[in-house]
């Protein structure tokens, strides 16, 4: 069984879908590799590092060729899969709702789209989670943009000429970028506070030190959406929120947003009303930029000013760390096929009435197969 791995060509994407580690661990399970040329480069991998765990160097077209599963971090353009035969399984991150017709073309080639992001949140598949091991990532990185635009220190500092003041940061969406941002925000010495639509992440931001702020005067509003993620919240909460956030922003350094739904438009968390409440200097990095951006005003992979304030649009993060982003994702991805390997056929098998099978597949037998965009 022949698997291909395919150099990214969208604009930015530095990532690679395969490591020289999960390389080798694919050949042990039997099948032999394939790795478009200049694969890795941009992930600090060379060919030869590939090579020199067994696998072979080759054109677009050489690897694509007779090859059983396609491995790509974005979703290539159907174009550029001339010569992939039917039946052949493309496992990236798909981006089914903002790439719909090309969705439609994977199902007009014949082939098997397994979208990585639809991966359901449930026990036994936290292992094979894109979103989670990428968002980790960018939590982080965030923090570390918002420092680099950020006019002044982060930890309080005792000096024979003063005191520098600890940077206030703020934290919108506790999720698993959110909890990395927090971490990393008291790391380098901020005082930290966050929030979130889901109360039950109270708990989690109070034990990484932060301090949480949540709306308290409305009842029996939990804010949580199947498999972990949050919903969308009533209009009296979400005034509530606003004038919680309002009067708490006011007092912030930095603010990072991290608020997301999945198949929707990101929610708006920040207003240009409020961004003006803010001190000149502060920073405000948005996760969310690529998805309409959690801020009014946000552009997408560019840094803004507002009333003194720099909004920082965040895009595919993860890019800016492609040797730690693409060895996770390259984890995803082996661990997902490697669970469902059959030792016999010498490949993955997925059961149709499989939980994971049923959440990723997009397309089979030439049809698009896959309720959440049937309806």
């Amino acid at each position: 069984m022949k698997i291909a791995v395919l150099k990214e060509l969208a604009d930015g994407e530095t990532r690679v879908s395969a490591s020289p580690e999960t390389v080798k661990k694919f050949i042990a399970l039997g099948a032999s590799l394939a790795v478009e040329k200049g694969a890795g480069v941009s992930a600090s991998v060379a060919d030869k590092d590939y090579q020199e765990m067994g696998a072979t160097i080759g054109t677009r077209q050489a690897v694509l060729k007779d090859a059983d599963i396609v491995l790509a971090v974005q979703g290539p353009d159907p174009a550029s899969l001339k010569g992939i035969k039917k039946g052949a399984w493309l496992v990236a991150s798909l981006n089914p709702f903002g790439e719909r017709k090309r969705v439609d073309a994977y199902a007009k080639l014949g082939i098997d789209a397994l979208a990585m992001e639809f991966m359901p949140r449930i026990t036994r598949a936290q292992s094979m989670d894109i979103l989670s091991s990428q968002s980790n990532l960018s939590g982080y990185k965030s923090v570390i943009l918002a420092a680099n635009e950020y006019g002044r220190a982060f930890p309080m500092m005792m000096t024979a000429a003063g005191t520098v003041s600890a940077a206030r940061c703020f934290v919108m969406g506790v999720g698993v970028a959110g909890l990395q941002a927090i971490a990393t925000a008291r790391r380098l010495g901020a005082q930290v506070s966050a929030t979130d639509v889901r109360s039950a992440t109270k708990e989690q931001i109070q034990s990484l030190g932060a301090k949480p702020i949540f709306v308290e005067s409305v009842e029996g509003i939990e804010g949580e959406g199947s498999g972990g993620y949050a919903t969308e919240m009533s209009e009296e909460y979400q005034k509530a929120q606003a004038e919680l956030v309002s009067s708490h922003i006011a007092k912030q350094d930095i603010v990072i947003t991290t608020a997301l739904i999945p198949g929707r438009a990101a929610p708006r968390l920040i207003s240009d009303a409020q961004i003006a409440t803010m001190r000149t200097g502060s920073v405000i990095v948005d996760l969310a930029a690529e998805q309409g951006g959690n801020v009014e005003g946000a552009v997408a992979g560019k840094t803004v000013e507002k009333h003194g304030v720099k909004i920082v649009g965040a895009q595919n993060i993860p890019a800016m760390m492609a040797a730690d982003s693409s060895a996770l994702f390259s984890r995803n991805l082996y661990n997902f096929l490697s669970a469902y390997w059959d030792e016999e056929a010498k490949r993955p098998v997925l059961p149709d009435d499989d939980e994971v099978t049923i959440g990723i597949r997009l397309t089979k037998d030439g049809k698009v197969v896959n309720e959440r965009l049937m309806g």
